[in-house]
C-alpha cells in the first residue's frame, strides 16, 4: 500500500488564480482518489458526484471571473453522517435511521455552501456517534481502526480523498481519529462553531474540523462561523479571517495525562523527542514535577473520563428511551446498556456531576495565568489492530470535559503509522492556540520511529 497524502487546498489557491489549475480538476483529483481508495478504506455512506461536480464547474467560473465567494470555495469537504443535508441521507450509523433524510441543511453544511464548499458526500460515524464502529478502515493500514467517532472524516482526510472534513467530539471523536489517521484535528471551545442539525445532543459536544493541514482546518471553521456564528449564546470562534500567524508561546505546560500510563514506548520517545525540540527553540516547558499548577490540573485530570462517561449517560437519556419504543432490537447492546445506566441515575447525582466538572473547569482554567498552552499526545500509540474498537479515548478526553479547544497536529510517524502530538488551549482562546500550533509545528519539524 502507498503512504496516503494529504490534499491540500490552501495550496491549490495560487493555480487557481492564475488559471494553471481550477476547483473542477481539483475535485476529479479527488473523485479519482475516491474511486481508487474507498472500496477499500470505506469511508462514506453516500456520495453526490453530479452535484458535487456542478459545484465545482459553478466555482471555477467565479474563480475565473476573479469573484470566489471565499477562500474555501472549490473545496471538496465531506460531512460526518450525524449531521443534516438537505441532499443526502443522515442516517446515524444506526439501523434505526437506514435512508432518513431531513430535507434541509444543518447550519454548518449551509454555511459550507454560501461559502461555495463542495458538499462530496456524508462519511461514516459510529452509532450514534458514540460506540459501535462503522465499516471504516485506516487508510495506512486496513487492518486498523480510523478511530471514531468521527471515523470516516478522518479517514477521507488522511487518504487524501478529501481536503477537509466535519466531526464532531464529544470525548475523543476528532482528536483520537485525526491522530491515527494523520489528519489535523480541530475540536474548538464549547459553543465554538454552530452544532444546529447535528444529532448530539451532549453539553460537552462540539463540531469541528478534520483538513489536510493548518491552515485548511482554520479555513473551514472561520468561514462557518462567519456565516451561522457558534451555538446559540455563544461568541462562536473569534479571529482574523485567515490563519493567525505563528507565534512562539514563552511557556508551555505539558500534561501527561492519565494516558501516560497506557502509552506505548515509542508514543512517549515521540512525545519526549517533541519536548526537546520545544526546549530546543527556547520556549519553557512546566510539568507536574516543577510545578504546583501543573500537577494540581494532573491530578484532576484522572477525573475526566470516568466524569464524561456518567455525564453523556444521563444525557443519553433522551432520545434513547423514545428510539427503544420505535424498535431496540435496531440499536446495538452498548445503546441500550447505557440507557439503563441512564434510567438508573437521578437528576440530582447528575446535578452533582456537572457541578464536579464546573469545579475542574475552573482550576484548570487558572493554568492559563502560567502557561500559553498545554501539550500532549492525542492517543496512547498508532492505531490499533482491529476495527471492533475505535481505540483508547484517554488523551482526547480531557479537553472534551474541560469544554476548551484542542488540535491534534500530525507530527509523528512510528513506521508507516501516524501519531498526533495534542496543542490544548483555554476557553474561547482559540486563535491563540492555532497561533501556538503554527510555532510548535515550525520546531518540531516530523518525528520518525521504527
Amino acid at each position: 500500500m502507498t503512504t496516503p497524502l494529504p490534499r491540500s487546498f490552501a495550496q491549490a489557491l495560487g493555480g487557481f488564480a492564475s488559471g494553471a489549475d481550477t476547483p473542477r480538476d481539483f475535485l476529479e483529483r479527488c473523485i479519482e482518489e475516491i474511486e481508487a481508495r474507498d472500496p477499500e478504506v470505506k469511508a462514506f455512506t453516500a456520495i453526490s458526484l453530479e452535484a458535487a461536480r456542478a459545484a465545482a464547474d459553478a466555482s471555477t467560473v467565479r474563480w475565473h471571473e476573479g469573484n470566489p465567494l471565499s477562500a474555501i470555495d472549490g473545496m471538496p469537504v465531506g460531512i460526518k453522517d450525524v449531521i443534516e443535508t438537505s441532499d443526502m441521507p443522515t442516517q446515524m450509523g444506526s439501523e434505526l435511521f437506514e435512508g432518513w433524510s431531513p430535507g434541509y441543511d444543518s447550519a454548518s453544511v449551509h454555511a459550507l455552501r454560501e461559502a461555495g464548499a463542495i458538499i462530496v458526500g456524508k462519511t461514516v460515524t459510529t452509532e450514534f456517534a458514540a460506540t459501535r464502529p462503522g465499516p471504516t478502515c485506516n487508510p495506512h493500514d486496513l487492518t486498523r481502526t480510523p478511530g471514531g467517532s468521527s471515523s470516516g472524516s478522518a479517514a477521507a482526510v488522511g487518504s487524501g480523498m478529501l481536503s477537509g472534513a466535519l466531526g464532531t467530539q464529544v470525548v475523543g471523536s476528532i482528536i483520537r481519529p485525526s491522530s491515527y489517521c494523520g489528519a489535523y484535528g480541530y475540536k474548538p471551545s464549547l459553543g465554538g462553531i454552530n452544532r444546529g442539525g447535528s444529532h448530539d445532543y451532549m453539553s460537552q459536544s462540539c463540531q469541528g474540523v478534520l483538513a489536510a493541514t493548518l491552515e485548511d482546518t482554520w479555513q473551514i471553521a472561520i468561514e462557518i462561523v462567519q456565516r451561522a456564528g457558534g451555538d446559540p449564546g455563544q461568541t462562536g470562534l473569534i479571529g482574523p479571517a485567515v490563519l493567525p500567524d505563528a507565534k512562539m508561546p514563552e511557556t508551555l505546560a505539558f500534561l501527561e495525562t492519565p494516558g501516560w500510563e497506557a502509552a506505548t514506548s515509542h508514543a512517549r520517545e515521540a512525545m519526549e523527542r517533541a519536548l526537546a525540540s520545544l526546549r530546543k527553540a527556547g520556549i519553557k516547558i512546566l510539568t507536574r514535577k516543577d510545578s504546583a499548577a501543573v500537577a494540581e490540573v494532573e491530578e484532576i485530570l484522572g477525573e475526566t473520563l470516568p466524569l464524561t462517561r456518567k455525564i453523556n449517560a444521563w444525557e443519553s437519556r433522551w432520545p434513547l428511551n423514545t428510539y427503544v419504543d420505535r424498535d431496540v432490537t435496531k440499536l446495538s447492546k452498548g445503546m441500550v446498556d447505557r440507557l439503563h445506566e441512564a434510567e438508573a441515575m437521578t437528576v440530582d447525582s447528575y446535578r452533582e456531576n456537572i457541578a464536579r466538572r464546573a469545579a475542574i473547569r475552573a482550576i484548570y482554567a487558572r493554568l492559563g495565568q502560567q502557561v500559553d498552552a498545554c501539550v500532549t499526545l492525542s492517543a496512547p500509540d498508532v492505531a490499533p489492530v482491529g476495527l471492533e474498537s475505535t481505540g483508547n479515548p484517554v488523551f482526547a478526553v480531557p479537553a472534551s470535559l474541560l469544554g476548551v479547544p484542542a488540535l491534534s497536529l500530525p507530527l509523528a510517524r512510528i513506521g508507516a503509522l501516524p501519531l498526533g502530538i495534542q496543542a490544548i488551549g483555554f476557553l474561547d482562546a482559540d486563535a491563540d492556540l492555532f497561533a501556538t500550533a503554527g510555532s510548535l509545528i515550525e520546531a518540531i519539524g516530523s518525528i520518525q520511529l521504527g
